[in-house]
């Protein structure tokens, strides 16, 4: 996913129902504490089925795929939209999301004969592009695009990614203290008029 790709899509985090009214800093929060929930609680899901756990995860995962870093498996993007969907979602933006999965299994059945865990890769990928190209008209049309079922899901994926141990620390390499340990750095004392 492109850089620009992945801004226009955080900066549209606000206008999703769940997090409307939150501050960039806040959204931010929310997904930090969902990930420190997720590191202390077992693997399972709230929300989703397990095969639509699998339909999130392989759907995320082709978002944003492993490469050189870890992708949104690692990340556990699927456990935290199931987090999201059961713990800010209202029950109608709920409802949506999962008729949005539906509506993916029925479009890859209709069109390639499988559910869409059951695709290849290329398959998958042709589902995705064309779910793109409806988000893609809305936003050339200036229509709102918080209302489409994949719009909702690459959001939530960048924001469960890169809110994310993996996703900060691995991707966008954020080092907490800057400079780090050199103990082959020169060493010269400040005169500060003290001791």
């Amino acid at each position: 996913m492109e850089r620009r790709a992945v801004l226009r899509i955080l900066g549209g985090a606000l206008a999703l129902p769940a997090l409307h009214g939150l501050t960039a800093e806040d959204a931010w929060a929310v997904g930090r504490a969902l990930h420190d929930e997720l590191a202390r609680r077992p693997r399972q899901a709230r929300v989703l089925t397990e095969e639509q756990m699998r339909t999130v995860s392989a759907i995320a995962e082709r978002i944003i795929p492993a490469t050189d870093t870890p992708g949104a498996s690692e990340a556990r993007v699927a456990e935290f939209i199931d987090l999201m969907l059961g713990d800010w979602y209202d029950e109608s933006d709920r409802t949506r999301f999962l008729d949005g999965l539906i509506q993916v299994d029925a479009r890859s059945r209709s069109g390639h004969g499988a559910s869409y865990v059951d695709l290849a890769e290329a398959g998958q990928l042709t589902v995705l592009g064309e779910l793109d190209a409806e988000v893609e008209a809305l936003r050339a049309a200036d229509l709102p695009t918080d209302g489409h079922f994949f719009q909702q899901m690459k959001w939530l994926t960048v924001h469960g990614y890169y809110t994310s141990e993996v996703g900060v620390l691995q991707e966008l390499q954020w080092v907490a203290i800057p400079g780090g340990y050199d103990p082959c750095r020169a060493f010269a004392p400040r005169n500060t008029g003290g001791f």
